[in-house]
Formats: structure tokens, C-alpha cells, sequence
């Protein structure tokens, strides 16, 4: 039995529709959700349902009990996502789960210098507490989604142009798509068992390739401006953007500069038994919303 946390989330649905597309039984995955309105359409499949999350000790035995794999999506809630974290651990060490997979974060620098510390902090810890939990695992460092992209880029990039803080920094993002594939493959199969995964792309792509591809997809010239971080803060502060979204940008206009997604890797490749889908096709799908 499978247990998918954050099932209904982006992430937790897709993981679910490709361990179906592999020829796992519903009867064989169960799905963790806070809001059971939220997941009639996993009930439409066949999912069982556990009612319950990470704050309620009570709920997460019931839905850990009998449970062999464990999925565990980081929350979303970065303030508790530690307590959150060390909570699923324990009760599934409780309930004698025996394989537990874990969505963590690709990086270099693990000090409390990185930019994106504020998010480090959470998966570290988590990462050392399945190490030392004595359950069998498989960690997954996974890249920037590509899907994210459009939010650092903003919705009126075609008259404006990209205004990021990524300077000439690379990255080898990839869909979230193709991560959750990659993830079912793993729950599904064998041989993962005490491995760590780096899902990136096999190629990076700076924020001026990403603009040159969107200058391609509007048909004109779109300039990249990659201002000092003060600067983006400002500008997005009077654009009424709320405090923690420009918090959130800074850190990761500042990651990317640094580097700290530029690793490439063919674990995902592997896993996937194909290429992952690059960011200018995505962008090409993506944006078509866009070209009037």
C-alpha cells in the first residue's frame, strides 16, 4: 500500500495519475487530504481516502497504518514545515512503514549564507531524520520546477519584457510533470532503496535564453533587465506585490545567480526513459495563452 501525501495538490495528483498509468492498482494507493470535497475526483478513481494532516498525530496513524510506501510531499507551510516534517516521520516509523521517498530541493551552498536559507532549513533537517531513521529511503533533490517560471517572469512580460534578478546565472529546470512521472516510476518499481535522486534537466538555461525564447513565441524584441536585488524589491513593493512573494523572489533571483540550480543530472532522464521536456518547449505551450 501507497500512501501519497498533499494529494491534492499539484504534485500528489499527477504522482497518482502516473502510478495508474503504470498499472497500480487504485485499490493499492491511498491518498492523505485535508479537504475530502477537494478529492472526489481521486474517490472517482478508485483512491481510497485518509481524512486528516501533518498537525494531527491521531489522523496521520490512521492513515500511515498498514501503509509499506510512503510519499511524503513537503508541506507547503515553510513556517512548520519542520515540526510538520518530524511528525509524519515519527508515525511512520511507528506504524513500521518500510519505504519512505521524499520530495527535497536541489542545492549547493547548505549554510545559513544561502539565499534561499528561509527553504533550506525545512528539507535539511528532514533530509537527516529519514537518513537516521532507520527506514529504507530514497531522497529526490528536485530542481526548480519550470513550471514556476511564469510567476518570476510575471503576466505582462509581453509588453515589459523578463525583470529578474537572476543576473547570467544557469538553471536546469524542469516540469513538475516529469518529476511526479519519475516519482511513480520509483514507488512502483525497485532498486531505489537507500539512493539519493537529482531531478534536473540535462541542460540549463539562463533568464536571457528564456527571454530570447519569448521574444520568439511574441514575434518582437523583449529586453532582459536583471536589477540589483534592492532595486527588484522596490519595484515590485510599489507594484503592491505582498511582502513574503518578494521575499521569496529576491531569494531565488539571488539562488540562481549564485548557481545553486545549475547542476544537471540524468537521474530524471533515466527514470523517465526520455529526454525531459526543456524549458523553451514548456514556454511554448505555456505562453500560447498569451499571443493574441
Amino acid at each position: 500500500m501507497i500512501l501519497i501525501t498533499g494529494a491534492t495538490g499539484q504534485y500528489g495528483r499527477l504522482t497518482i495519475e502516473f502510478l495508474l498509468q503504470k498499472g497500480v492498482p487504485a485499490s493499492n494507493i491511498r491518498a492523505l487530504v485535508r479537504d475530502e470535497a477537494k478529492a472526489q475526483d481521486l474517490v472517482a478513481k478508485g483512491i481510497g481516502l485518509a481524512i486528516g494532516d501533518y498537525d494531527h498525530y491521531s489522523t496521520l496513524v490512521a492513515a500511515l497504518t498498514g501503509i509499506d510506501q510512503l510519499l511524503l510531499i513537503s508541506g507547503s507551510d515553510v513556517e512548520k514545515r519542520v515540526q510538520q516534517h518530524e511528525a509524519v516521520i515519527t508515525v511512520a516509523k511507528e506504524c513500521s512503514v518500510k519505504h519512505i521517498v521524499y520530495t527535497s530541493f536541489q542545492r549547493v551552498n547548505e549554510s545559513d549564507a544561502s539565499p534561499i536559507a528561509f527553504i533550506a532549513k525545512a528539507h535539511l533537517h528532514t533530509e537527516q531524520l529519514i537518513l537516521t531513521s532507520g527506514m529504507t529511503s530514497t531522497i529526490l533533490r528536485n530542481s526548480l520546477y519550470a513550471d514556476v517560471i511564469p510567476m518570476f517572469i510575471g503576466d505582462r512580460v509581453a509588453e515589459t519584457g523578463v525583470f529578474f534578478p537572476a543576473g547570467d546565472g544557469r538553471g536546469a529546470f524542469a516540469l513538475r510533470s516529469d518529476m511526479a512521472e519519475a516519482t511513480a516510476t520509483i514507488l512502483a518499481g525497485a532498486g531505489h532503496e537507500n539512493k539519493v535522486y537529482l531531478f534536473s534537466n540535462t541542460e540549463t538555461v539562463s533568464f536571457a535564453e528564456i527571454t530570447a525564447v519569448l521574444s520568439q513565441i511574441f514575434g518582437k524584441s523583449l529586453p532582459y533587465i536583471s536589477p540589483d536585488l534592492e532595486t527588484f524589491s522596490q519595484v515590485l513593493g510599489k507594484a503592491g506585490v505582498p511582502a513574503p512573494i518578494i521575499g521569496m523572489s529576491v531569494g531565488f533571483g539571488e539562488a540562481i545567480r549564485q548557481g545553486e540550480f545549475a547542476e544537471t543530472s540524468t537521474d530524471l532522464e533515466r527514470l523517465l526513459g526520455r529526454k525531459p521536456a526543456s524549458v523553451a518547449d514548456y514556454l511554448k505551450i505555456f505562453m500560447k495563452n498569451f499571443v493574441c
